[in-house]
């Protein structure tokens, strides 16, 4: 496997990762939304949120170490949905929330910065 496809096995990876995040966005979004599973429409789309995100981070895992790409997916998951849980249901995010999830951010920025050589090594490894 040459340099260029272990790149874009390793972004790909990433792709895959980001929309894992945004799918457990969803899958958040609508377990909030079902009231327990009560809400036929939303319960149904908890399903179905749960499924891709659990597909799309499987993927991911592949070529991302879990340790980091579970951090990775969390986080994404906890932002958004607390950014989106204020924008759907109406619920306040208080400036101690949004500071913590700043660092949530910040943390999640820098494992994919200092993870970026191992993944590298990952990909070859897999060729």
């Amino acid at each position: 496997m040459t340099s260029e496809t272990n790149k874009t096995s390793v972004t790909k990876a990433w792709i895959m990762l980001l929309l894992a995040g945004l799918f457990e966005i969803g899958y958040a979004l609508s377990v909030g939304g079902s009231e327990a599973f009560t809400v036929l429409s939303w319960s149904i789309s908890a399903v179905i949120f749960f499924l891709l995100t659990l597909y799309t981070l499987s993927v991911a895992l592949n070529v991302i170490d879990v340790g980091i790409g579970y951090a990775v997916w969390a986080g994404i998951g906890a932002i958004g949905a607390s950014v989106f849980g204020g924008i759907v249901f109406d619920q306040m995010l208080s400036l101690t929330q949004a500071f913590w999830l700043g660092v949530i951010i910040v943390g999640v920025i820098w494992l994919k910065l200092a993870g970026s050589d191992q993944l590298q090594d990952k990909s070859q490894r897999l060729a």
